[in-house]
């Protein structure tokens, strides 16, 4: 069981995901309509993962983001999920900006992409327990934002496919799945990728972390 903190200022929605959180044997200690809330539920709350949209009152921009970034200044390893509207990859990278391997777990998913109330509950769990969990769209659109990017050119069209996945924080053995290719092809591929990138080839979520730093790095 997991204490949650969830900060998403349209009722209906903010009532959905308590219930869906509750039924799914998690425990919503706060459920807060704007980014004022959430820092202050957060702080007397101690929660284990903090979801929220992105966009909050009073402007709508992007003050649930804001809120969450300065949480983690103060408390380093509060794991959290973006919940957004949009493929906005200003805001993927925001959010991965600070990732170090010992940040604790981040996530970033699109409400319209999420298709299984399971789908959603795994990557909570996941990013409670530091993993990184990045919703595919998003990480496509940072391959495509970097797509002219000389180093990227470098990959063959499977060394891209692998990449996209790694993003997305899968291991050899799903990814390997995804593909229909052996295990050991995928742990080759890999391997070709960190070389020719100059990325630190560690596993786990280390390895998520270094290439999604790679993908924001030619966005800054």
């Amino acid at each position: 069981m997991l204490r949650v903190v969830l900060a998403e200022d349209a009722v209906l929605l903010r009532a959905g995901l308590a219930e869906l959180l509750t039924s799914g044997g998690h425990e919503v200690i706060a459920a807060v309509g704007d980014a004022d809330a959430l820092v202050r539920a957060v702080d007397e709350g101690g929660p284990d993962v903090v979801v929220t949209d992105v966009r909050m009152p009073p402007d709508f921009k992007d003050e649930g983001l804001r809120a969450v970034l300065a949480l983690r200044e103060r408390q380093p390893g509060l794991p959290v999920v973006v919940l957004s509207q949009y493929v906005a990859t200003v805001y993927a990278t925001q959010l991965l900006s600070g990732s170090r391997e010992d940040s604790g777990g981040l996530g970033y998913l699109l409400k319209d992409r999420v298709g299984e109330v399971s789908e959603f509950l795994d990557a909570l769990s996941r990013v409670a327990a530091g993993e990184t969990v990045i919703d595919p769209e998003v990480v496509r659109m940072l391959l495509v934002q970097q797509a002219e990017a000389q180093t990227l050119r470098r990959l063959t069209a499977r060394e891209r496919e692998v990449l996209g996945l790694m993003a997305e924080g899968l291991n050899n053995q799903t990814i390997a799945r995804r593909l229909c290719v052996t295990e050991s092809s995928v742990v080759k591929h890999a391997g070709n990728i960190f070389m020719k990138l100059d990325l630190d080839p560690a596993e786990g979520n280390r390895r998520v972390l270094a290439v999604l730093a790679h993908l924001r790095g030619g966005l800054a």
